[in-house]
C-alpha cells in the first residue's frame, strides 16, 4: 500500500522538483497558504503553517510529512523567519507527534553553514576531496537570519526525536535549479541539486529508516565541498547528475 505523504510548502521551486518525479509514487496531501495555479496530485489544503489546529488536521493518517513551508529568502527579516520558519516548524513538529506521523523529513538548507565558506575556504575549495568536506556533524554556521532560521529547525529536529521518539531527517539543500547548473557561478556548480536528484533524494527519506540524521543535498558534482557519503549509507542516495558534465 502506498504510504501517505503530506507535503507543506507543496507549491515552491523544492516541491515542484518532488513532484515532478514521483506524483504517482505516494498518497500526496499538498499544503500550501494560496490556492495552487496548476494541477497538482493528491488532495491539497490551503492554510498557513503556523495554523495549529489545520495543520493537525492535515496531518490526520499520514504517514510521512516532508516539511518545505517557510520564508525561503535568504535576506528574510526576523519577524519573517520567526514567524514562518521557526514557530511554523515547531508546528509542524508537535502536529506530527500528537497525530501519530511516523517520520518528518525537514528542508534545511547550505545557508545553515554558509560561514565555513567564508572563515576556512581557498581559492582551491572547489576540490573533489579535502580536509574542509562537511559531512553534517558540523555545527551550524549560518551567515544570515534565514540560516539561524534552518539551524534552529535542524534542532527542534533534534529535540522532538530525543523526547518523542520521531525519526527526523533534515536535508541541507544546496543549489537547486531545472535542467543544468548556474552557469557562471562556480559556488552554485559545487553546490548544485538537479531536479531529478532532488527527487530522488526526498523519495530516499520518505522511504528509508532512520532516528535522526542531516544530510546534505547535492548532485555528485565533481566541484563539491559537502559530503555525500552519509545520505549514500544511511538513504541510499544514488545522484545521477554532476555539474561537471554541463561546463
Amino acid at each position: 500500500m502506498a504510504q501517505s505523504v503530506l507535503l507543506t510548502g507543496a507549491s515552491g521551486r523544492v516541491g515542484q522538483a518532488v513532484l515532478g518525479d514521483l506524483a504517482d509514487a505516494y498518497e500526496w496531501r499538498l499544503l500550501d497558504r494560496d490556492p495552487p495555479t496548476e494541477d497538482l496530485p493528491g488532495e491539497f489544503v490551503v492554510a498557513d503553517i503556523t495554523d495549529d489546529e489545520a495543520v493537525r488536521e492535515a496531518m490526520d493518517e499520514i504517514d510521512v510529512v516532508v516539511h518545505l513551508a517557510g520564508d525561503p529568502r535568504p535576506e528574510a527579516p526576523w519577524s519573517s523567519v520567526l514567524t514562518n520558519n521557526i514557530d511554523g516548524t515547531r508546528t509542524v513538529y508537535q502536529a506530527a507527534v500528537e497525530t501519530g506521523v511516523e517520520k518528518v523529513v525537514f528542508a534545511s538548507s547550505n545557508h545553515a553553514v554558509g560561514a565555513y565558506e567564508t572563515d576556512e575556504r581557498t581559492p582551491d575549495m572547489y576540490r573533489p576531496h579535502d580536509e574542509f568536506l562537511l559531512d553534517g556533524t558540523e555545527l551550524p554556521r549560518p551567515t544570515n537570519l534565514y540560516g539561524v532560521s534552518k539551524a534552529a529547525g535542524e534542532t527542534l529536529g533534534r529535540y522532538y526525536h530525543d523526547e518523542h521518539d520521531l525519526s527526523v531527517i533534515s536535508v541541507r539543500i544546496g543549489n537547486l535549479t531545472e535542467g543544468h547548473p548556474p552557469i557562471d557561478y562556480e559556488r552554485g556548480q559545487a553546490m548544485w541539486l538537479s531536479y531529478r536528484d532532488c527527487a530522488h533524494l526526498f523519495d530516499r527519506c520518505i522511504q528509508a529508516d532512520y532516528g535522526y540524521e542531516i544530510v546534505y543535498g547535492i548532485s555528485d558534482n565533481d566541484r563539491k565541498y559537502y559530503s555525500l557519503e552519509r545520505a549514500q549509507e544511511v538513504l541510499d542516495y544514488e545522484p545521477q547528475d554532476n555539474s561537471a558534465e554541463h561546463d
